[in-house]
Protein backbone atom coordinates (compact mmCIF):
# COMPACT_ATOMS: atom_id res chain seq x y z
CA UNK A 1 0.00 0.00 0.00
CA UNK A 2 1.37 3.37 -0.93
CA UNK A 3 0.19 6.91 -1.27
CA UNK A 4 -0.28 7.95 -4.88
CA UNK A 5 2.60 9.87 -6.43
CA UNK A 6 2.25 13.63 -6.53
CA UNK A 7 2.36 13.78 -10.33
CA UNK A 8 -0.76 14.40 -12.44
CA UNK A 9 -2.83 11.39 -13.44
CA UNK A 10 -5.61 11.59 -16.01
CA UNK A 11 -8.16 9.29 -17.57
CA UNK A 12 -7.70 8.29 -21.19
CA UNK A 13 -11.22 9.41 -22.14
CA UNK A 14 -11.01 11.42 -25.37
CA UNK A 15 -13.55 13.97 -24.14
CA UNK A 16 -12.54 14.55 -20.52
CA UNK A 17 -9.28 14.81 -18.62
CA UNK A 18 -10.24 14.22 -14.98
CA UNK A 19 -7.31 14.46 -12.56
CA UNK A 20 -6.88 11.24 -10.58
CA UNK A 21 -4.69 13.04 -8.05
CA UNK A 22 -7.34 15.71 -7.46
CA UNK A 23 -10.10 13.12 -7.01
CA UNK A 24 -8.06 11.25 -4.38
CA UNK A 25 -7.10 14.42 -2.52
CA UNK A 26 -10.66 15.74 -2.44
CA UNK A 27 -12.16 12.42 -1.37
CA UNK A 28 -9.68 11.93 1.47
CA UNK A 29 -10.32 15.48 2.70
CA UNK A 30 -13.99 14.52 3.10
CA UNK A 31 -13.75 11.05 4.64
CA UNK A 32 -11.32 12.15 7.35
CA UNK A 33 -14.07 14.38 8.78
CA UNK A 34 -16.41 12.44 11.07
CA UNK A 35 -20.06 12.96 10.06
CA UNK A 36 -21.82 9.99 11.65
CA UNK A 37 -25.54 10.61 12.09
CA UNK A 38 -27.60 9.62 15.14
CA UNK A 39 -31.09 8.08 14.88
CA UNK A 40 -31.87 8.89 18.54
CA UNK A 41 -31.42 12.63 18.02
CA UNK A 42 -34.36 14.88 17.11
CA UNK A 43 -32.23 17.74 15.76
CA UNK A 44 -31.29 18.44 12.13
CA UNK A 45 -28.57 17.63 11.49
CA UNK A 46 -28.76 14.87 14.05
CA UNK A 47 -25.13 15.43 15.12
CA UNK A 48 -23.24 18.71 15.48
CA UNK A 49 -20.15 17.25 13.82
CA UNK A 50 -21.96 17.10 10.48
CA UNK A 51 -21.61 20.88 10.38
CA UNK A 52 -17.83 20.49 10.05
CA UNK A 53 -18.07 19.02 6.57
CA UNK A 54 -21.19 20.99 5.63
CA UNK A 55 -19.46 24.31 6.20
CA UNK A 56 -16.35 23.11 4.37
CA UNK A 57 -18.44 22.08 1.37
CA UNK A 58 -20.24 25.42 1.20
CA UNK A 59 -16.91 27.25 1.15
CA UNK A 60 -15.46 24.86 -1.40
CA UNK A 61 -18.39 25.38 -3.76
CA UNK A 62 -17.80 29.12 -3.59
CA UNK A 63 -14.08 28.64 -4.16
CA UNK A 64 -14.52 26.64 -7.38
CA UNK A 65 -16.86 29.31 -8.78
CA UNK A 66 -20.38 28.02 -8.14
CA UNK A 67 -23.18 30.59 -7.90
CA UNK A 68 -25.96 31.05 -5.34
CA UNK A 69 -24.23 28.91 -2.72
CA UNK A 70 -26.40 28.57 0.39
CA UNK A 71 -26.41 26.56 3.58
CA UNK A 72 -29.55 26.73 5.69
CA UNK A 73 -30.20 26.32 9.42
CA UNK A 74 -30.46 22.53 9.00
CA UNK A 75 -27.17 22.21 7.04
CA UNK A 76 -28.77 21.62 3.64
CA UNK A 77 -26.43 22.96 0.96
CA UNK A 78 -27.43 24.16 -2.50
CA UNK A 79 -25.54 25.84 -5.35
CA UNK A 80 -25.94 26.67 -9.03
CA UNK A 81 -23.83 26.30 -12.15
CA UNK A 82 -25.45 28.73 -14.63
CA UNK A 83 -26.28 27.69 -18.17
CA UNK A 84 -23.75 28.50 -20.90
CA UNK A 85 -26.13 28.06 -23.83
CA UNK A 86 -28.58 30.59 -25.29
CA UNK A 87 -31.56 28.24 -25.70
CA UNK A 88 -33.88 26.73 -23.12
CA UNK A 89 -32.56 23.63 -21.39
CA UNK A 90 -34.26 21.88 -18.45
CA UNK A 91 -32.61 22.57 -15.12
CA UNK A 92 -31.13 19.35 -13.74
CA UNK A 93 -29.70 18.57 -10.32
CA UNK A 94 -27.16 16.28 -8.68
CA UNK A 95 -27.56 15.34 -5.01
CA UNK A 96 -25.53 13.45 -2.38
CA UNK A 97 -25.48 13.17 1.41
CA UNK A 98 -22.58 13.95 3.70
CA UNK A 99 -23.50 11.96 6.81
CA UNK A 100 -22.19 8.44 7.40
CA UNK A 101 -23.98 5.47 8.88
CA UNK A 102 -24.27 4.94 12.65
CA UNK A 103 -23.91 1.19 11.98
CA UNK A 104 -20.12 1.49 12.38
CA UNK A 105 -17.81 4.21 13.63
CA UNK A 106 -16.76 6.97 11.25
CA UNK A 107 -14.34 8.61 13.69
CA UNK A 108 -10.61 8.79 12.93
CA UNK A 109 -10.91 7.32 9.44
CA UNK A 110 -7.45 6.45 8.12
CA UNK A 111 -7.79 5.74 4.39
CA UNK A 112 -5.26 3.46 2.74
CA UNK A 113 -4.42 3.67 -0.97
CA UNK A 114 -3.68 0.51 -2.89
CA UNK A 115 -2.19 1.14 -6.32
CA UNK A 116 -2.43 -1.48 -9.08
CA UNK A 117 -4.52 -3.92 -7.02
CA UNK A 118 -3.12 -7.41 -7.65
CA UNK A 119 -6.33 -9.38 -7.14
CA UNK A 120 -5.49 -11.12 -3.86
CA UNK A 121 -6.11 -10.56 -0.16
CA UNK A 122 -5.47 -7.10 1.28
CA UNK A 123 -4.25 -6.91 4.86
CA UNK A 124 -6.07 -3.87 6.21
CA UNK A 125 -4.85 -4.13 9.78
CA UNK A 126 -1.88 -6.25 10.78
CA UNK A 127 -2.41 -5.88 14.54
CA UNK A 128 -6.00 -7.15 14.39
CA UNK A 129 -5.47 -9.42 11.36
CA UNK A 130 -8.31 -7.77 9.40
CA UNK A 131 -8.26 -8.90 5.77
CA UNK A 132 -10.24 -7.69 2.78
CA UNK A 133 -10.47 -10.78 0.61
CA UNK A 134 -11.93 -11.44 -2.87
CA UNK A 135 -12.71 -14.91 -1.58
CA UNK A 136 -15.44 -13.31 0.54
CA UNK A 137 -16.07 -10.06 -1.36
CA UNK A 138 -16.07 -11.27 -4.96
CA UNK A 139 -16.57 -7.79 -6.48
CA UNK A 140 -12.95 -6.99 -5.70
CA UNK A 141 -11.96 -9.03 -8.76
CA UNK A 142 -13.67 -6.44 -10.97
CA UNK A 143 -10.96 -3.94 -10.08
CA UNK A 144 -7.69 -5.80 -10.66
CA UNK A 145 -5.06 -3.32 -11.81
CA UNK A 146 -6.95 -0.32 -10.46
CA UNK A 147 -6.32 2.01 -7.50
CA UNK A 148 -8.41 1.20 -4.42
CA UNK A 149 -9.03 3.31 -1.34
CA UNK A 150 -9.75 1.14 1.72
CA UNK A 151 -10.12 1.56 5.46
CA UNK A 152 -7.50 0.53 8.00
CA UNK A 153 -9.98 -2.04 9.29
CA UNK A 154 -11.10 -0.10 12.37
CA UNK A 155 -13.69 2.28 10.85
CA UNK A 156 -15.95 2.57 7.86
CA UNK A 157 -14.62 4.60 4.92
CA UNK A 158 -17.47 6.98 4.14
CA UNK A 159 -17.62 6.46 0.38
CA UNK A 160 -21.35 6.29 1.13
CA UNK A 161 -21.79 9.02 0.17
CA UNK A 162 -18.69 11.19 0.23
CA UNK A 163 -17.68 9.58 -3.05
CA UNK A 164 -20.85 11.05 -4.55
CA UNK A 165 -20.07 14.48 -3.16
CA UNK A 166 -16.51 14.26 -4.47
CA UNK A 167 -17.80 13.38 -7.92
CA UNK A 168 -20.36 16.18 -8.03
CA UNK A 169 -17.92 18.86 -6.86
CA UNK A 170 -15.24 17.57 -9.24
CA UNK A 171 -17.66 17.57 -12.18
CA UNK A 172 -18.83 21.11 -11.43
CA UNK A 173 -15.23 22.29 -11.19
CA UNK A 174 -14.43 20.59 -14.50
CA UNK A 175 -17.40 22.17 -16.28
CA UNK A 176 -16.48 25.59 -14.90
CA UNK A 177 -12.91 25.19 -16.14
CA UNK A 178 -14.06 23.89 -19.56
CA UNK A 179 -16.73 26.27 -20.85
CA UNK A 180 -16.48 24.63 -24.28
CA UNK A 181 -18.65 21.87 -22.78
CA UNK A 182 -22.19 23.14 -23.28
CA UNK A 183 -24.82 22.61 -20.58
CA UNK A 184 -27.94 24.11 -19.11
CA UNK A 185 -28.42 25.29 -15.54
CA UNK A 186 -27.23 22.70 -13.02
CA UNK A 187 -28.21 22.63 -9.37
CA UNK A 188 -26.32 20.68 -6.72
CA UNK A 189 -27.57 19.72 -3.27
CA UNK A 190 -25.91 18.07 -0.28
CA UNK A 191 -27.96 16.74 2.63
CA UNK A 192 -27.47 15.57 6.24
CA UNK A 193 -29.00 12.52 7.92
CA UNK A 194 -29.74 10.36 4.86
CA UNK A 195 -28.40 7.29 6.68
CA UNK A 196 -31.11 7.57 9.32
CA UNK A 197 -33.90 8.03 6.77
CA UNK A 198 -34.27 11.79 7.16
CA UNK A 199 -32.03 13.13 4.39
CA UNK A 200 -34.82 14.69 2.35
CA UNK A 201 -37.22 15.54 5.16
CA UNK A 202 -36.32 19.23 5.13
CA UNK A 203 -35.06 19.51 1.55
CA UNK A 204 -36.64 22.58 -0.08
CA UNK A 205 -37.66 21.24 -3.50
CA UNK A 206 -39.15 24.58 -4.52
CA UNK A 207 -35.92 26.40 -3.71
CA UNK A 208 -33.86 23.75 -5.53
CA UNK A 209 -35.97 24.52 -8.61
CA UNK A 210 -34.85 21.69 -10.88
CA UNK A 211 -36.93 19.79 -13.43
CA UNK A 212 -35.33 16.54 -12.32
CA UNK A 213 -32.21 15.36 -10.50
CA UNK A 214 -29.93 12.38 -9.90
CA UNK A 215 -28.55 11.12 -6.62
CA UNK A 216 -24.94 9.93 -6.88
CA UNK A 217 -25.35 7.27 -4.21
CA UNK A 218 -25.07 3.86 -5.87
CA UNK A 219 -22.34 1.26 -5.61
CA UNK A 220 -20.75 -0.70 -8.48
CA UNK A 221 -19.71 1.16 -11.63
CA UNK A 222 -22.61 1.20 -14.09
CA UNK A 223 -25.44 1.03 -11.58
CA UNK A 224 -28.50 3.03 -12.62
CA UNK A 225 -31.56 2.64 -10.43
CA UNK A 226 -35.10 3.95 -10.36
CA UNK A 227 -36.66 1.35 -8.04
CA UNK A 228 -35.99 1.10 -4.33
CA UNK A 229 -37.40 -0.40 -1.16
CA UNK A 230 -40.46 0.84 0.63
CA UNK A 231 -39.05 1.48 4.09
CA UNK A 232 -40.20 1.79 7.68
CA UNK A 233 -38.54 1.88 11.06
CA UNK A 234 -39.99 0.05 14.06
CA UNK A 235 -39.28 0.61 17.74
CA UNK A 236 -40.39 -2.35 19.87
CA UNK A 237 -40.54 -1.62 23.60
CA UNK A 238 -40.84 -4.65 25.87
CA UNK A 239 -41.90 -4.10 29.48
CA UNK A 240 -40.83 -6.32 32.36
CA UNK A 241 -40.97 -6.20 36.17
CA UNK A 242 -37.84 -6.08 38.29
CA UNK A 243 -37.93 -7.89 41.64
CA UNK A 244 -35.05 -9.01 43.82
CA UNK A 245 -34.05 -12.39 42.32
CA UNK A 246 -34.11 -14.03 45.74
CA UNK A 247 -37.84 -13.27 46.08
CA UNK A 248 -38.76 -13.30 42.39
CA UNK A 249 -40.83 -16.46 41.98
CA UNK A 250 -44.14 -15.63 40.37
CA UNK A 251 -43.34 -11.92 40.38
CA UNK A 252 -40.28 -11.08 38.25
CA UNK A 253 -40.89 -10.62 34.52
CA UNK A 254 -37.71 -10.46 32.44
CA UNK A 255 -38.28 -8.20 29.44
CA UNK A 256 -35.23 -9.66 27.67
CA UNK A 257 -36.84 -13.12 27.56
CA UNK A 258 -40.05 -11.69 26.08
CA UNK A 259 -37.98 -9.71 23.56
CA UNK A 260 -36.28 -12.96 22.56
CA UNK A 261 -39.69 -14.55 21.97
CA UNK A 262 -40.62 -11.65 19.72
CA UNK A 263 -37.35 -11.86 17.76
CA UNK A 264 -37.58 -15.61 17.26
CA UNK A 265 -41.23 -15.45 16.17
CA UNK A 266 -40.48 -13.33 13.11
CA UNK A 267 -39.68 -15.23 9.87
CA UNK A 268 -36.18 -16.60 10.37
CA UNK A 269 -35.05 -16.39 6.76
CA UNK A 270 -36.58 -13.01 5.93
CA UNK A 271 -33.51 -11.09 7.07
CA UNK A 272 -30.86 -9.23 5.04
CA UNK A 273 -28.37 -12.09 5.18
CA UNK A 274 -30.89 -14.51 3.64
CA UNK A 275 -32.49 -12.32 0.94
CA UNK A 276 -31.56 -10.74 -2.39
CA UNK A 277 -33.08 -9.08 -5.45
CA UNK A 278 -36.70 -8.08 -4.88
CA UNK A 279 -37.03 -10.02 -1.60
CA UNK A 280 -37.88 -7.90 1.43
CA UNK A 281 -36.82 -8.37 5.04
CA UNK A 282 -37.03 -7.53 8.73
CA UNK A 283 -33.70 -6.32 10.12
CA UNK A 284 -32.97 -6.11 13.84
CA UNK A 285 -30.31 -3.42 14.01
CA UNK A 286 -30.10 -2.55 17.71
CA UNK A 287 -30.97 -4.01 21.14
CA UNK A 288 -30.79 -2.32 24.52
CA UNK A 289 -32.01 -4.53 27.32
CA UNK A 290 -32.44 -4.82 31.09
CA UNK A 291 -34.91 -6.83 33.13
CA UNK A 292 -37.31 -3.88 33.43
CA UNK A 293 -37.28 -2.85 29.77
CA UNK A 294 -35.80 -3.98 26.45
CA UNK A 295 -35.92 -1.84 23.30
CA UNK A 296 -35.52 -3.35 19.84
CA UNK A 297 -34.83 -1.24 16.76
CA UNK A 298 -35.96 -2.77 13.45
CA UNK A 299 -36.03 -1.65 9.87
CA UNK A 300 -38.66 -3.11 7.51
CA UNK A 301 -38.02 -3.24 3.75
CA UNK A 302 -39.89 -4.48 0.67
CA UNK A 303 -40.15 -3.37 -2.97
CA UNK A 304 -43.77 -4.50 -3.26
CA UNK A 305 -46.25 -2.16 -1.54
CA UNK A 306 -48.62 -4.96 -0.54
CA UNK A 307 -45.83 -7.05 0.97
CA UNK A 308 -44.51 -3.96 2.74
CA UNK A 309 -47.86 -3.34 4.43
CA UNK A 310 -48.12 -7.03 5.33
CA UNK A 311 -44.72 -6.95 7.04
CA UNK A 312 -45.85 -4.11 9.27
CA UNK A 313 -49.03 -6.01 10.11
CA UNK A 314 -46.99 -9.10 11.05
CA UNK A 315 -45.10 -7.13 13.71
CA UNK A 316 -48.26 -5.59 15.16
CA UNK A 317 -50.08 -8.94 15.19
CA UNK A 318 -47.16 -10.65 16.92
CA UNK A 319 -47.10 -7.97 19.62
CA UNK A 320 -50.84 -8.38 20.16
CA UNK A 321 -50.47 -12.16 20.49
CA UNK A 322 -47.74 -11.83 23.11
CA UNK A 323 -49.76 -9.23 25.01
CA UNK A 324 -52.70 -11.65 25.04
CA UNK A 325 -50.45 -14.48 26.18
CA UNK A 326 -49.09 -12.47 29.12
CA UNK A 327 -52.46 -10.98 29.99
CA UNK A 328 -51.28 -7.39 29.82
CA UNK A 329 -49.50 -4.96 27.49
CA UNK A 330 -45.92 -6.16 27.62
CA UNK A 331 -45.00 -5.05 24.09
CA UNK A 332 -45.62 -1.74 22.32
CA UNK A 333 -44.71 -1.45 18.63
CA UNK A 334 -44.27 1.98 17.04
CA UNK A 335 -43.82 1.83 13.26
CA UNK A 336 -43.07 4.88 11.12
CA UNK A 337 -42.77 4.90 7.35
CA UNK A 338 -39.48 6.36 6.08
CA UNK A 339 -39.71 6.38 2.28
CA UNK A 340 -41.40 4.63 -0.64
CA UNK A 341 -40.49 2.98 -3.94
CA UNK A 342 -39.78 5.80 -6.40
CA UNK A 343 -40.63 3.63 -9.44
CA UNK A 344 -44.18 5.03 -9.48
CA UNK A 345 -42.84 8.58 -9.88
CA UNK A 346 -40.02 7.82 -12.32
CA UNK A 347 -41.83 5.68 -14.90
CA UNK A 348 -43.88 8.64 -16.25
CA UNK A 349 -40.61 10.50 -16.99
CA UNK A 350 -38.39 7.65 -18.14
CA UNK A 351 -36.47 9.94 -20.48
CA UNK A 352 -34.42 11.06 -17.48
CA UNK A 353 -33.25 7.46 -16.99
CA UNK A 354 -32.63 7.14 -20.73
CA UNK A 355 -30.30 10.16 -20.69
CA UNK A 356 -28.22 8.67 -17.87
CA UNK A 357 -28.11 5.31 -19.65
CA UNK A 358 -26.95 6.93 -22.89
CA UNK A 359 -24.31 8.93 -21.00
CA UNK A 360 -22.84 5.71 -19.62
CA UNK A 361 -22.86 3.99 -23.00
CA UNK A 362 -21.04 6.93 -24.62
CA UNK A 363 -18.39 6.60 -21.92
CA UNK A 364 -18.00 2.85 -22.51
CA UNK A 365 -19.68 2.00 -19.21
CA UNK A 366 -22.10 -0.92 -19.25
CA UNK A 367 -25.33 0.25 -17.56
CA UNK A 368 -26.57 -2.03 -14.79
CA UNK A 369 -30.24 -1.17 -14.36
CA UNK A 370 -31.66 -2.80 -11.25
CA UNK A 371 -33.66 -2.17 -8.11
CA UNK A 372 -31.88 -0.68 -5.10
CA UNK A 373 -31.80 -2.89 -2.03
CA UNK A 374 -31.94 0.24 0.05
CA UNK A 375 -33.02 3.82 -0.39
CA UNK A 376 -31.65 7.20 -1.30
CA UNK A 377 -32.73 10.78 -0.79
CA UNK A 378 -34.08 10.44 -4.33
CA UNK A 379 -36.86 8.11 -3.24
CA UNK A 380 -38.31 10.76 -0.95
CA UNK A 381 -37.58 13.60 -3.34
CA UNK A 382 -39.42 11.82 -6.14
CA UNK A 383 -42.56 11.86 -3.99
CA UNK A 384 -41.93 15.52 -3.19
CA UNK A 385 -42.10 16.46 -6.87
CA UNK A 386 -38.44 16.07 -7.90
CA UNK A 387 -37.99 12.85 -9.95
CA UNK A 388 -34.61 11.53 -8.93
CA UNK A 389 -33.03 8.26 -10.16
CA UNK A 390 -29.82 6.98 -8.60
CA UNK A 391 -26.40 6.61 -10.24
CA UNK A 392 -23.33 4.70 -9.08
CA UNK A 393 -20.78 6.46 -6.89
CA UNK A 394 -18.36 3.53 -6.90
CA UNK A 395 -18.09 2.34 -3.32
CA UNK A 396 -18.53 -1.22 -2.04
CA UNK A 397 -19.25 -2.88 1.33
CA UNK A 398 -20.87 0.21 2.83
CA UNK A 399 -21.37 0.73 6.57
CA UNK A 400 -18.45 -1.34 7.78
CA UNK A 401 -14.73 -1.95 8.10
CA UNK A 402 -14.45 -3.64 4.67
CA UNK A 403 -15.68 -0.62 2.72
CA UNK A 404 -13.59 0.40 -0.29
CA UNK A 405 -13.86 2.46 -3.46
CA UNK A 406 -11.95 2.17 -6.77
CA UNK A 407 -10.63 5.60 -7.80
CA UNK A 408 -11.31 4.79 -11.44
CA UNK A 409 -15.01 4.33 -10.60
CA UNK A 410 -15.13 7.78 -9.02
CA UNK A 411 -13.51 9.24 -12.12
CA UNK A 412 -16.06 7.52 -14.34
CA UNK A 413 -18.94 8.78 -12.17
CA UNK A 414 -17.54 12.32 -12.51
CA UNK A 415 -17.50 11.86 -16.29
CA UNK A 416 -21.10 10.59 -16.25
CA UNK A 417 -22.23 13.80 -14.54
CA UNK A 418 -20.51 15.89 -17.20
CA UNK A 419 -21.94 13.77 -20.00
CA UNK A 420 -25.50 13.94 -18.62
CA UNK A 421 -25.16 17.73 -18.56
CA UNK A 422 -23.99 17.71 -22.18
CA UNK A 423 -26.68 15.35 -23.42
CA UNK A 424 -29.46 17.26 -21.67
CA UNK A 425 -28.38 20.42 -23.50
CA UNK A 426 -28.01 18.63 -26.85
CA UNK A 427 -31.44 17.01 -26.70
CA UNK A 428 -33.31 20.31 -26.41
Amino acid sequence: MSVINAQKHYTNNPFYMISKEAIIKRFISYVTIDTESDPTSESTPSTEKQWDLANKLAEELKAIGMHDVSIDENAYIMATLPSNVDHHVPTIGFISHFDTSPDFTGANVKPQIVENYHGGDLLLNKEENIVLSPGYFEDLRLYIGQTLITTDGTTLLGADDKAGICEIVSAMEYLINHPEIKHGTIRVGFTPDEEIGRGAHKFDVEKFNADWAYTMDGSEIGELEYENFNAAGAVVKVKGKIVHPGYAKGKLVNSMYIATEFINSLPKFETPEHTSGYQGFFHLCDIKGEVEETVLQYIIRDHDTGHFEARKEVMVKLANELNSQYGREVIVVDIKDQYYNMKEKIEPVMHIVDIAEEAMKQLDIKPIIKAIRGGTDGSQLSYMGLPCPNIFAGGHNFHGRYEYVPVESMIKATEVICKIAELTALKQ
